[in-house]
């Protein structure tokens, strides 16, 4: 093998473009055999030739003797310097030997140099310097040996192509002798005797007769197992002919197998005219480009009058690229695969993660308020306090007297094999507080989902975030999504065919919810253990028979809004009754909407689904709330020495009876009631400021039209309508509003629909409505503080004003419709052309009814003209 030394040195030198390389060394002196010849080394079309005098060899060299050549003309070396071809005398031929330099090399010829000439005499000063090298890996001297020695020839020129890893070989014959007779002996020798080179052990080099004119060029061409084959005229102004497969085969089959022949396309413009030649091996194709560029085919050989000039390349093959360009040429099948692997490896991956996580949030496992440490240091530091229970007073109070629901929530979620319970009461009435902190209190594995904040998120991408952290699914990449759905728009905007990588709000929860139960009956299983009594039972019997082992979901808010986001609610419900109904876990809805039982009954329509009820609490209770509250407040004054009793600090208490009887018994109400007491507030003082606040609040949501039009159902003269009413009366008949003038014939056109409009001012909590045997019976307030907020509004003589002529208004635009379809009828009657008894009725009737709305616009005129005099003169 070559040293490593000499490959080093080749490797230092990446300019070995297509110029000669000169391996001069005292071997190649052998090469001629009797005078001087010279072997010429250059680079084509942009080197002078370089020569090497070589001294005569001894008389065992392979070669024939014979005359002394004469070193290449000027002319002939400028004309080849020019144009890269090889001026061939009438006496010489070319051979070209493949395989007598490593193809690799030729990586090392896309790097720009101008060192052709100091890279050969490197090389020259290195093979002199090693006196040990094997002179059979020279590869000058393979091409010595390549030639057998019985035949008159002599080499006059050797050009070496590294790119095609050979070399061209320019001999003298004599007459006596054809150039294919000299191939067909190089041929039969190497064939009996094969040569082969240090890096190709297994495959010999060959040599070939160059029938054509070859082309010395340098460009960044690399070899190719695909020649394209261009027919040219062989002079300007002629024709070429375009030559058949067979022509085409029967001239390079001589060269190696041909994988394929692939003529150009019959509607193909493209000249010149061409066709493709596939070889099966690389170094087959090699030697065909070499041997037949710039080959005349001849008339008998069927290239036309003028005959047909080869010109040959190497072509690109686009196989590499098959794969992608079926994967880019086939979007409507590739892109359903993608989604399908990406879909796979999300559930692969992700979902485990995702289960861990939920598992993790539900059993509290990192919450650190949970924790056995941090519960004895809060006993430890409780018990350092010198705070009496009597601050708790109040909630036990609370708690007491709601004992009977506690007690009942518990003994259904022990013992009911499937429970789904549903607390209703109104907003402020200690829900919340009562389930987690009374009736779960102690218990493991509860999930609480707030549907609030659910609820409230802008846009999919924040209900699908907040969704996933109630539960604990993570990771979530909620904006994802969004990217998805601009993949998809640009794919169905160039295919036609939507690709589905975008998901849907309803698609995305439901994974949430369906990973959420996965991780929910993981967690209830957990209890299982082998050696239990019931270790034989199969999952679905363990689960019913130990409900005290299921996890509790507590779903609050539910129908927060419940004219929007009912996707959410929808799936919710569904959910749920799928927890209960295969006995995963326990469910409780907290709502202060009095429509929960639609979308309930919608999930589970098999089912009766058990309901506890929370009012507002009793006086007494209340007062005691209150006055432990402020007790609290004295307990905790830093003035107080330790273990000394004091009187409270809010001595002026009178009239607390009085203002919680105003306030109700709603907790929210009271517990700001006992903030402005400590305050420094009396009862009397702080009941007035709440009562006026609320009135406010009630001008700005339910009167001035704050809200947006399209949000609400309900018009502003209906809402005074009703403060108005129960202002004078505590409760309304039902039916009796329902057919009052703003409910039957309201003008705005989101409130036409009166029973519509009750619902949703009830949801809005300015109402209560009370049902008799499933139908609505009476309205009333939505808690008892708006019962002292409407009187407060009656008393304003301005807004009084405002709104009466409001509805007056809105009334004589009604009698005024009236009146103008009574008066199109009476028109279209005298139109007849006689009037008939069958026709006086009607006439009769209608005179009467327009003489009836004229009246009451008159009369509604009247009113509002005193109205408008007090807006005149009051403020």
């Amino acid at each position: 093998m070559i040293p490593r030394r000499s490959l080093v040195a080749m490797a230092r030198y990446p300019g070995l473009t297509t110029s000669l390389i000169s391996l001069g060394r005292p071997p190649l002196s052998t090469v001629a055999s009797r005078g001087t010849s010279r072997i010429f080394l250059r680079r084509p079309a942009d080197r002078a030739w370089e020569t090497t005098a070589v001294p005569p060899t001894p008389p065992a060299s392979p070669f024939p003797s014979s005359p002394s050549s004469e070193p290449a003309s000027s002319s002939s070396t400028s004309k080849e310097h020019n144009t890269g071809h090889v001026d061939v005398k009438p006496n010489e031929s070319l051979f070209f030997f493949e395989n007598i330099f490593p193809r690799k090399l030729s990586s090392l010829l896309r790097y720009p140099t101008e060192t052709d000439g100091d890279i050969t005499a490197l090389l020259r000063r290195f093979y002199n310097a090693s006196g040990s090298f094997d002179t059979s890996l020279d590869p000058i001297s393979v091409v010595k040996r390549a030639i057998p020695g019985d035949i008159p020839i002599k080499v006059t020129e050797i050009l070496p192509r590294l790119k095609d890893g050979g070399a061209f070989v320019k001999v003298q014959y004599d007459a006596s002798i054809s150039p294919s007779e000299i191939e067909s002996t190089l041929l039969q020798k190497l064939e009996q005797h094969p040569l082969k080179s240090w890096f190709s052990p297994f495959r010999g080099i060959k040599a070939r007769l160059v029938k054509g004119t070859p082309w010395l060029e340098d460009l960044y061409r690399f070899p190719s197992s695909l020649v394209k084959v261009e027919f040219v005229p062989p002079e300007p102004g002629s024709t070429a002919e375009e030559l058949s497969e067979e022509t085409l085969y029967s001239m390079f089959r001589r060269y190696g197998k041909i994988a394929d022949i692939l003529p150009q396309p019959f509607d193909s413009k493209v000249v010149p005219k061409y066709a493709h030649i596939s070889f099966s091996r690389l170094s087959d194709a090699i030697m065909a480009r070499n041997c037949m560029h710039g080959f005349v085919v001849t008339e008998s050989m069927g290239g036309g009058k003028t005959g047909t000039l080869l010109r040959l390349s190497y072509a690109k093959r686009v196989k590499g690229h098959s794969i992608w360009n079926w994967l880019t040429s086939h979007p409507r099948i590739v892109i359903y695969i993608i989604a399908a692997l990406l879909a796979g490896a999300s559930v692969i991956i992700f979902d485990p993660i995702r289960t861990f996580f939920i598992k993790l949030h539900v059993s509290h496992s990192l919450r650190f308020t949970d924790s056995r440490l941090y519960k004895w240091f809060k006993s430890q530091t409780d018990s350092l306090s010198f705070r009496s229970s009597e601050h708790m007073d109040g909630l036990k109070t609370v708690w007491n007297h709601r004992r009977d629901v506690i007690d009942q929530l518990q003994n259904w979620l022990d013992g009911s094999s499937d429970t789904f319970v549903v607390v209703t009461g109104p907003r402020g009435s200690g829900k919340i507080e009562m389930v987690m902190d009374q009736a779960l209190s102690g218990r493991k594995n509860v999930l609480l989902v707030d549907c609030k904040p659910i609820v409230d998120a802008s846009g999919e991408a924040g209900t699908i975030k907040r969704l996933a952290a109630a539960v604990g699914f993570r990771p979530v990449f909620s904006w994802a999504n969004s990217m998805s759905s601009m993949i998809d728009l640009a794919v169905q905007s160039t295919t036609g065919v939507k690709a589905g990588f975008s998901e849907t709000l309803d698609t995305q929860v439901n994974k949430i919810l369906h990973t959420t139960t996965g991780a929910l009956k993981d967690i209830a299983l957990s209890f299982r253990s082998k050696h239990d009594k019931d270790a034989q039972l199969s999952e679905d019997a363990y689960l019913e028979a130990h409900p005290e082992n299921r996890p509790v979901i507590v779903i609050d808010n539910y129908l927060h809004k419940n004219e929007e986001m009912t996707i959410v609610y929808d799936k919710i419900a569904e959910w749920a009754a799928s927890l209960v109904q295969n006995n995963i876990a326990h469910v409780i809805f907290l709502t202060s909407d009095s429509s929960y039982s639609k979308p309930l009954s919608r999930a589970m329509p098999d089912r009766v689904f058990r309901t506890l009820s929370l009012g507002d609490l009793e006086h007494k209770v209340a007062k005691n709330f209150v006055t432990s509250r402020l007790a609290e407040d004295d307990l905790e004054d830093p003035e107080k020495p330790a273990g000394e009793a004091k009187p409270s600090r809010h001595k002026d208490l009178n009239g607390l009876d009085e203002c919680i009887e105003t306030l109700g018994g709603r907790l929210t109400d009271l517990e700001f009631l006992s903030r402005r007491i400590k305050a420094g507030q009396t009862p009397r003082q702080a009941v007035d400021e709440i009562v006026t606040e609320t009135a406010t609040d009630m001008v700005k949501i339910y009167l001035m039209g704050k809200t947006k039009e399209s949000e609400k159902k309900w018009s502003a003269e209906q809402a005074w309508h009703l403060i108005k009413s129960l202002a004078e009366t505590p409760s309304l008949r039902y039916h009796q509003v329902l057919l009052s003038p703003p409910f039957a014939s309201s003008t705005s056109s989101n409130a036409a629909d009166g029973e519509a409009a009750l619902e949703a001012l009830a949801g809005a909590e300015l109402i209560a409505l009370k049902t008799h045997q499933g139908r609505p019976k009476l309205i009333s307030a939505g808690k008892p503080l708006y019962q002292a907020a409407f009187s407060v509004l009656v008393r304003d003589r301005v807004l009084k004003a405002k709104m009466d002529m409001a509805i007056m208004k809105e009334m004589a635009k009604v009698e005024g419709k009236t009146i103008e379809s009574v008066e199109t009828e009476l028109s279209v009657l005298g139109q007849l052309p006689r009037q008939t008894l069958e026709t006086a009725g009607r006439v009769a009737y209608l005179l009467d009814k327009l003489d009836a709305s004229q009246r009451k616009i008159d009369d509604l005129e009247r009113q509002m003209v005193g109205l408008k005099k007090v807006l005149v003169e009051e403020y």
